[in-house]
């Protein structure tokens, strides 16, 4: 199906007159997509009607997602990928493996992009996870929301504590802590040095059996 549609075509696709179209355009309603060099005005269907193009729940993917912290977690970065995959490959399901290395405060991981990206072109009809932390610390209720907006199905394999929710969230709480105190004091000030330090060794002592 061609994605571009003339004034014609847009105007039976939307059930209205090519004159109300025109008066949309003017007004700022809707404005066509491309202009042809003779003036002719075509429209993006999959703005006009998004689910003629939008992929059927089986021919969507389904998306096994991943995440620690730091690079000491490294272990159970791969010990989730395992747990993923085996429950992905007994469900007989076609899958990928997005994984991230990074706090779950930080929104921009390369890993999340591209799966919130993928969720909202519609490519997603699952997402596998091992605890709603490994998504965000916070936030991930806003995904599951979008998740529900675009019809993926979520699975949660383990709604009990997260094994490495203290050691996350220890990192996490450090990572406020430096975010806030490089804005207090600058990244390079004795002060904030000095603060840092001490908040490191509060979280190792904390984490110490």
């Amino acid at each position: 199906m061609d994605r571009l549609a003339t004034i014609g075509e847009a105007s039976k696709i939307l059930g209205v007159s090519i004159s109300t179209l025109r008066r949309w355009e003017k007004e700022g309603r809707l404005q066509p997509d491309e202009i042809t060099p003779g003036g002719h005005r075509r429209y993006d269907l999959v703005k006009l009607r998004p689910e003629l193009f939008r992929l059927q729940r089986s021919d969507r993917k389904t998306v096994a997602y991943a995440r620690v912290s730091s690079h000491d977690q490294k272990e159970d970065l791969e010990r989730q990928k395992q747990v993923l995959e085996m429950y992905c490959a007994a469900q007989g399901w076609t899958f990928e493996v997005v994984a991230d290395l990074g706090s779950g405060m930080n929104y921009h991981k390369k890993g999340l992009q591209r799966l919130l990206n993928a969720i909202l072109q519609d490519e997603v009809g699952r997402l596998v996870i091992t605890h709603k932390d490994r998504l965000l610390r916070f936030g991930a209720e806003l995904v599951f929301a979008i998740c529900e907006a675009k019809e993926v199905e979520v699975v949660i394999l383990n709604q009990g504590e997260d094994t490495s929710f203290e050691e996350d969230l220890a990192k996490d709480v450090l990572e406020i802590i430096t975010v806030f105190s490089a804005r207090l004091y600058g990244s390079r000030s004795r002060k904030n040095q000095k603060l840092l330090e001490g908040m490191k060794k509060v979280v190792d002592d904390a984490q110490k059996p």
